[in-house]
């Protein structure tokens, strides 16, 4: 009986490793279903059931177990932390920030996180501001509400050239500041909404252009396989010159990067900074860029 356990045993450990496995690094978030388990299933995770199925098993298995979970650690960090040295990013350069506030926080909290105010800011997921409060405090600032919780401060007047919004409410806004397009992506975030349709809307609002630049909750990590359209035509802040790790969700813990910077490959990239806090459970994250 005890060998039939045994056996029992190794035969899980081996086919949710397994499963596992394939889940993360092969099928992904390739169809509606996977997508559940991949997004659910990220790399830190699978490390620590990795390690607790080793307490299950025998000391010859569970030192396969460790070893497995050392190399899975490895890939996480050769995968997700960047050491890039800092250019200098004194004015005129360009500092843009973006914020999920998770509907507490407003543009007195973003300032304060942040440590000063940017040249450009976005806050999703926001509080109520007082816009004519924050002009009256911050006169040399354009401040704007562009849809329900999503707020935009610029140093300098932006136009907002389109607002769409999906059928199942992802957004996408697209407005030009300094000779430069943005556009703010928020993407629905629910379980229940298929991230290939919501991916697909959004690349469909997104012109592929010089001095561009796409920022935003995505609701995507960085590993998809739904990024392939933006990975070839912008380059990551974070992935090209962020120092840490690049996972931007769960309150400072490194399990998913949902929140992103995309930036043309026409426009120099000089330094990316990812702000954990407490204030959301999303990491603040901004880039300064070169700009002639």
């Amino acid at each position: 009986m005890l060998k039939v356990l045994k056996a029992l045993i190794l035969i899980v450990n081996v086919g949710v490793i397994i499963a596992l496995l394939t889940i993360h690094f092969i099928i992904k978030d390739s169809g509606f279903r996977q997508s559940l388990l991949f997004y659910t299933l990220p790399l830190p995770i699978i490390i620590a059931i990795v390690l607790f199925l080793s307490l299950f098993v025998g000391k010859r298995i569970r030192k396969y177990n460790l070893i497995l979970a050392g190399v899975l650690m490895l890939v996480w960090l050769v995968r997700s932390f960047r050491l890039h040295f800092f250019a200098d990013v004194t004015s005129p350069n360009l500092e843009i920030v973006f914020w999920n506030a998770s509907r507490d926080q407003g543009f007195e909290e973003a300032f304060n996180e942040n440590g000063n105010l940017p040249d450009v800011m976005v806050l999703v997921e926001s509080k109520v501001n007082d816009l004519n409060a924050l002009t009256a405090k911050y006169p040399n600032f354009f401040f704007y509400r562009i849809k329900k919780e999503v707020y935009i401060s610029s140093k300098t007047p932006i136009k907002i050239l389109k607002k769409e919004t999906s059928k199942h409410k992802s957004a996408v806004i697209k407005f030009n500041t300094k000779g430069i397009d943005f556009f703010v992506v928020d993407a629905q975030g629910s379980f229940g909404v298929p991230r290939r349709v919501e991916m697909a809307f959004i690349d469909s609002q997104i012109d592929v252009s010089k001095k561009t630049i796409v920022l935003g909750d995505f609701n995507l990590p960085y590993e998809s396989v739904l990024f392939k359209k933006i990975k070839k035509n912008f380059n990551h802040a974070f992935t090209k010159k962020g120092l840490g790790f690049r996972e931007t969700w769960f309150y400072g813990w490194p399990l998913l990067s949902i929140d992103h910077i995309w930036v043309s490959k026409d426009v120099e990239i000089l330094k990316a900074e990812k702000l954990n806090t407490q204030e959301s459970d999303h990491s603040m994250i901004k880039t300064y860029l070169k700009i002639e």
